[in-house]
């Protein structure tokens, strides 16, 4: 099966915790994780599928396989970069940006369960 890109089921469940997450847990309690680290943990499987269906869009993308490990390692490190090194360095961003450390385990973390679910959703022996 062709990834989904915008369709893909990863991507449409993340995107809905993000809401559920800004306007219902965030406003009616206050658990630090979600307050702090959950939309650490969607970044990837949120961000990968919007990039890699631009770069199949702008044809840099020649397959529509699931994500690859490189596919999703580079955003993991470069959104580690910017928003725990640089951003928070700089006189204007660091008015919204704080670098944490613990961020980057965030990413991390969504990034390999998100090539977890990728290769089980996508593989030949469950699609058939």
């Amino acid at each position: 099966m062709p990834f989904l890109y915008l369709r893909d089921p990863l991507f449409l469940t993340v995107f809905c915790l993000y809401w559920i997450n800004r306007f219902l847990i965030k406003n009616v309690s206050h658990p630090q994780f979600f307050d702090s680290y959950f939309n650490d943990l969607i970044c990837i499987p949120f961000l990968v599928p919007i990039l890699l269906f631009i770069a199949r869009k702008l044809k840099v993308r020649r397959a529509d396989s699931p994500p690859q490990l490189i596919e999703v390692i580079i955003p993991v490190v470069v959104w580690s970069i910017l928003f725990e090194i640089v951003f928070p360095q700089h006189p204007v961003w660091s008015k919204w940006v704080t670098g944490d450390p613990v961020d980057i385990m965030f990413y991390t973390i969504g990034g390999c369960l998100a090539l977890w679910f990728w290769e089980w959703w996508y593989s030949p022996q469950r699609t058939s």
